[in-house]
């Protein structure tokens, strides 16, 4: 749809999706004393496909906003313990000065809904039941000055954030596709009732097997601390059977293997099995283009290490709204324009090395043999493994030991794309 350039705004900034990515920008733009409306499809409670689990990185992200992480329903853990190749051991999150020592586990039942309501406390305007169906767009310029909603109505700003997540209709509309030359990751997961719900560590099990053949990915048992765990599995795209794997069955087949203590069988689910889309590596760019801003899932803002996309999510967000409140202080059209075509190179230093290494190392996992060899030959090596957990994890000082400074060298050559 097209319109005359002289419009009204609703707000300055119109933030598609109340997930951690929208609410993030949301709060960080509201910081700033810009107006900020949010328009969410569903409304709150709501599902969504998540192992729960939050890494050092979106825990600090939390405590960036002012979440109260010690209020009730949020579960601390120490590390991540693993599984796999006939060992098991613990490995505690690093101690750094960028990022908190421990994880934290919150069903995104509820997650999603309390970082938007603690960015309406902050001045956010919410509206939820509000599908966004479409971009309006200047038909001087071509950019975007607000959105079509599924009822017919429209709302205007001066700038629109695209957080509507993988199948992002504001990012089609605009004509910005999925790069076929990112991994994909899908994800299923449930819950059930077992003694495994209070476990101090985020366990992972990385053997996923269909036939004779060792999938890329891996399988997780989370403790919820509520008497239930949420148990899943993600595989990524780069095997050759991955179109050909029934992922609902596997994680049924899997979770028939574990100790009958646990619980794990249908009588104890309490959730059914759901599944969804990974986009990784930034998969789909330019993550700016004539006033539409892509964060978190949007734009393939996932780890593709590690299938993490809720740090991204909300780190993406803060990185987007301080470029959107500099470009709205320029007083010309021109220099709002030159600030906000910087967020992608922006974005691309931050995470662009990192995520290549991500992305080679995906590939590599995808080829038969490959991750068979490092279950067996990494996982016996303790040093091996904390210096896997910081990689895998992104979770490295800026001036740290010799692991740190490895990883960091690393992603800092490696070409961002």
């Amino acid at each position: 749809m097209t319109v005359p350039a002289a419009t009204q705004a609703d707000a300055d900034v119109i933030v598609v999706g109340a997930g951690p990515a929208g609410s993030a920008t949301a709060f960080y733009l509201a910081q700033t004393g810009l107006d900020v409306l949010v328009l969410e499809k569903t409304s709150f409670p709501r599902e969504k496909v998540c192992g729960d689990g939050l890494t050092p990185r979106a825990v600090k992200q939390l405590l960036n906003m002012g979440v109260d992480i010690d209020a009730p329903g949020w579960v601390r853990n120490k590390g991540l313990r693993v599984v796999g190749g006939g060992h098991r051991f613990d490995l505690d999150w690093p101690k750094l000065d960028r990022f908190p020592d421990f994880g934290l586990v919150r069903p995104r039942k509820d997650f999603d809904e309390i970082i938007a309501a603690n960015a309406v406390k902050n001045g956010v305007r919410l509206m939820e039941g509000v599908t966004v169906t479409g971009p309006i767009l200047d038909d001087r310029s071509g950019h975007i000055v607000g959105v079509t909603t599924k009822d017919g109505r429209e709302f205007r700003s001066r700038l629109v954030v695209a957080a509507d997540g993988n199948s992002t209709r504001l990012a089609l509309g605009m004509g910005l596709h999925k790069r076929e030359d990112r991994p994909m990751g899908v994800a299923v997961r449930t819950y059930y009732e077992s003694p495994r719900h209070d476990d101090e560590y985020l366990e992972i099990w990385l053997e996923l097997w269909t036939e004779d053949q060792l999938l890329p990915g891996y399988g997780w048992v989370f403790g919820v601390g509520d008497g239930t765990a949420n148990v899943g599995l993600g595989l990524l795209n780069t095997s050759a059977r991955f179109k050909n794997v029934d992922y609902r069955d596997l994680l049924r087949r899997w979770t028939k293997n574990m100790p009958a203590e646990w619980g794990f069988t249908e009588e104890n689910m309490t959730a059914p099995v759901r599944g969804a889309a990974l986009p990784m590596a930034f998969n789909r760019q330019p993550h700016y283009t004539r006033g539409l801003v892509l964060v978190g899932d949007s734009g393939g803002a996932i780890n593709p290490f590690n299938g993490e996309g809720i740090a991204y999510a909300m780190e993406t967000g803060e990185i987007a709204a301080e470029t959107i409140a500099k470009a709205l202080r320029g007083t010309t059209p021109a220099q709002q324009e030159r600030i906000l075509r910087t967020y992608p190179q922006v974005l691309k230093d931050a995470y662009g090395g990192y995520f290549t290494l991500g992305r080679l190392f995906v590939e590599a996992i995808g080829r038969p043999g490959v991750m068979s060899f490092g279950t067996r030959h990494g996982l016996p090596h303790p040093r091996l493994m904390r210096f896997a957990l910081k990689l895998l994890g992104n979770l490295t000082d800026r001036r740290g030991d010799a692991s740190d400074r490895i990883i960091n060298a690393l992603s800092k050559v490696a070409p961002p794309a």
